[in-house]
């Protein structure tokens, strides 16, 4: 079976989603989803990945810095990700959008019967026009969490996990990386950045930042 060619899955990171003080940046986030509408007013099916649930439950629980045990990280995580689909289901709301949660873990993926009723659930819910909004479900999946032999290891990966499942044509990361490189260039003193782009892949932009919109009409593209 093929890719589906109107379906995007788009990925954001808590640096996007958060400002400085570690707290909901709402004008971020609505510029998002003021984006992600517009794509889908275009015709397009659109998957949301987003990250900060933990960053967004540990200011709401008022922590200082970041928890270290996985009970604390959990725990963040339970809060932060209410948090955080009420922002979505508000700002969407506002676009006359409707959003859907979907927390994942790894036997999710891994079990043929469970990935076979994930496929089915994110289909139905496009088919509504509903804008599906996914997370690993670090509440209870600590494995997700720290484990060397998790699945997704972050929600890039994860990302990738999830146009793979829905068969997606287009898949978005929206970081503050400047690139791909082969390992985490904020970890890794030696690290290596791709300058390689795939041929005919159209470039994207940040929410907020000016388009160029010759190119995307060239190209076709949203993004």
């Amino acid at each position: 079976m093929g890719l589906y060619n109107n379906r995007i899955v788009v990925k954001v990171g808590t640096s996007t989603l958060t400002n400085d003080a570690g707290k909901s940046d709402l004008r971020a986030t609505d510029r998002l989803v003021c984006t992600l509408a517009d794509i889908h007013n275009m015709g397009y099916e659109v998957i949301l990945v987003s990250s900060g649930a933990i960053a967004v439950g540990r200011n709401k629980l008022g922590m200082h810095s970041k928890p270290d045990s996985m009970r604390m990280k959990q725990a963040a995580a339970a809060v932060g990700q209410c948090s955080l689909m009420y922002l979505y289901d508000k700002f969407f709301g506002d676009y006359d959008k409707t959003v859907a949660q979907i927390l994942l873990n790894a036997e999710d993926i891994e079990q043929e019967e469970k990935k076979e009723n994930l496929t089915n659930t994110f289909n139905a819910l496009l088919e509504m026009g509903v804008i599906p909004i996914v997370n690993e479900n670090d509440s209870v999946s600590y494995t997700e969490i720290e484990s060397e032999d998790r699945l997704f290891g972050d929600n890039d990966m994860l990302s990738s996990v999830v146009a793979v499942l829905c068969r997606a044509k287009r898949l978005v990361i929206l970081s503050d990386i400047d690139g791909f490189y082969d390992s985490d260039p904020r970890l890794q003193k030696r690290h290596r950045r791709h300058a390689h782009k795939a041929a005919g892949s159209p470039a994207c932009h940040l929410p907020g930042h000016r388009y160029d919109r010759d190119q995307r009409q060239e190209t076709g593209s949203p993004l």
